[in-house]
């Protein structure tokens, strides 16, 4: 009997069970290498050739020229005149407004039954709104809140300008209750520098479509400065490059925020207190009112986004998008702040002025104002699993003081279908607590009063007003707590060459080495049991060749 090709097949079984884990990376490499290969032989999009450029190409896509309203046609003196101009036309834009979360700053999320917003909500940057409105509100869309009076329901007190200005020329400033400066203003403070007032006529004229320069004006400047809260949302983006964001890329697609944040009746869609962490759906169909989010990845690419790997595709049944496709945060021109000491605020210079000093990079890394900063750029994100459910530590929520309060937990894991693996950045701080009433502290940081921290840099005078303002009375006792808080990732989306390699995975040091109830081959190893495979695996190879040999010794015998 011929027995050679049966040894044959033997050896090739155990030569394949010990090379199988170079074979796997070899496997991961040749899939993303295909990957990269098929994406870029697609043909690339071209003009017609019968295209001719025109001759009289409108300054503006608007069917309307506003420079020729007759309403607008006067030197209005405040911005609500200018809302009861545009009212006389767009007769509902402000009950419409009057129903969003950007005017209300309010949020009932109906899973927790949490009542949040930015009017609710502590956070560990410049911690609350209340008491301190009339600096907060030069990010609402409104005119006035200074105060517990404001009158939400006032139609004229609705800011049209904020959102659809085209000139950039409009700006609103801390300390002035939500309007722009009216007359000239040195600004910043004591800085020598001055504003002229704003030409409220020329921006009503020129109003239009809103834009990542207006969308920015807060959003990229959230929690006091630019590229503060969010990291993935800083003024890099008004005019990105390809690399930083390959939506907002100005030479590429040039998305503007409306793009993805679909609006209607004046509600934009997409939220930070109530994600959509998974959507299954499929593309979304513009203009199909179904009731999803339409600001998630899936909405525009679909539940198979890799069209060359299956095995690509099998991946988001466990992680998002963003896990993947945004490598890093605050990848633009400014690092982002990662921590904010409130302990460490009010310590003044020799003759009694406010201190700023500056980090080797120029970033102020304390100030006498707000404490200590750290600074992070190409952040790489920590990862959670998340299902859209996020649970916060509000005011009145008891806190012993010795352990870290998490502000906001995102909620989730691995054997909910409904849970991603998201990126997020953790923003940690230290801040005060009121020791008798076991909460997270209000106090009163801005104002021109006596009590405003920012001037008199006195911890009980601004938290006893503080927590006044929101119907406690302040314990007298106060210390002050670690704190997190936790905001997911989702823009400066990056090229596809410049995603994740399997490999950033795909190891015991992965960037997904700290999330539990995830197994990945390459990452998972168990000494013991990799230890057993290979002496197995070993044994199995010398019995093959100890059973051949005997074979190969009898066949010759009996011949």
């Amino acid at each position: 009997m011929n027995t050679k090709p049966i040894y044959g097949a033997f050896l090739l079984v155990i030569a394949t069970m010990l090379l199988a884990p170079l074979s796997y990376a070899t496997l991961q490499k040749d899939t993303a290498s295909a990957a990269a290969v098929a994406d870029s032989a697609k043909p690339a999009e071209t003009s017609s050739d019968n295209a001719k450029p025109m001759t009289d190409t409108p300054k503006s896509k608007s069917t309307a020229d506003h420079t020729k309203f007759e309403e607008l046609q006067q030197d209005f003196q405040s911005g609500p005149e200018v809302t009861a101009a545009c009212l006389k036309c767009h007769t509902e834009a402000a009950k419409q407004v009057h129903h969003t979360k950007h005017w209300t700053w309010e949020f009932l999320n109906p899973v927790t039954q949490q009542r949040l917003g930015k009017k609710n909500v502590i956070n560990n940057f410049c911690t609350s709104v209340s008491s301190n409105q009339s600096f907060c509100s030069a990010c609402h869309v409104g005119y006035g809140w200074k105060d517990d009076n404001f009158d939400f329901t006032s139609e004229n007190s609705v800011d049209c300008l904020v959102c659809h200005d085209t000139t950039g020329k409009y700006k609103k400033l801390p300390g002035l209750a939500g309007h722009p400066n009216y007359k000239t203003i040195e600004w910043p403070p004591h800085s020598g520098k001055f504003r002229e007032p704003t030409d409220l006529k020329k921006i009503a004229q020129n109003v239009g479509k809103t834009s990542r320069d207006t969308c920015g004006a807060c959003h990229f400047f959230g929690g006091g400065g630019d590229a503060v809260k969010h990291g993935d949302l800083d003024s890099s983006l008004k005019q990105p490059m390809r690399y930083l964001d390959v939506h907002m890329d100005a030479d590429g697609l040039n998305f503007s925020c409306g793009k993805c944040h679909l609006s209607d009746a004046h509600e934009v869609s997409g939220s930070r207190y109530a994600p959509s962490a998974a959507d299954e759906k499929g593309a979304l169909l513009r203009g199909k009112d179904d009731g999803r989010n339409p600001t998630t990845c899936v909405a525009c690419h679909g539940n198979e986004p890799h069209e060359t790997s299956a095995k690509l595709n099998h991946h988001t049944d466990k992680i998002a998008c963003q896990t993947c496709h945004i490598p890093e945060f605050a990848r633009g021109h400014l690092p982002t702040k990662m921590s904010w000491d409130w302990s460490t605020a009010g310590r003044l210079g020799e003759n009694g002025e406010r201190l700023q000093i500056r980090n080797s990079a120029g970033m102020i890394a304390y100030d006498s104002k707000k404490g200590d900063f750290t600074f992070e750029r190409y952040a790489i994100p920590e990862y959670v699993w998340f299902n859209g459910n996020i649970k916060y530590t509000l005011f009145g929520d008891r806190i012993n003081g010795s352990d870290t309060v998490k502000i906001n937990t995102f909620m989730g894991g691995p054997d909910d279908p409904d849970s991603r693996i998201w990126p997020v950045k953790v923003f940690r701080g230290k801040q005060p607590y009121d020791v008798g009433n076991q909460t997270l502290a209000v106090f009163h940081t801005a104002g021109d009063d006596d009590a405003a921290f920012w001037k008199n840099y006195d911890w009980d005078k601004a938290l006893k007003v503080g927590m006044a303002s929101v119907g406690v009375e302040y314990s007298g006792q106060m210390e002050f707590v670690s704190t997190e808080m936790s905001w997911p990732i989702t823009h400066m989306v990056a090229p596809k060459e410049d995603a994740l390699t399997c490999a950033q995975c795909h190891n015991e040091q992965g960037r997904l080495k700290n999330v539990a109830g995830v197994y990945m081959p390459g990452a998972n190893n168990t000494p013991i049991i990799d230890t057993l495979g290979f002496g197995v695996a070993f044994l199995t190879l010398l019995g093959v060749i100890g059973h051949g040999a005997i074979r190969i010794f009898t066949s010759r015998k009996g011949a």
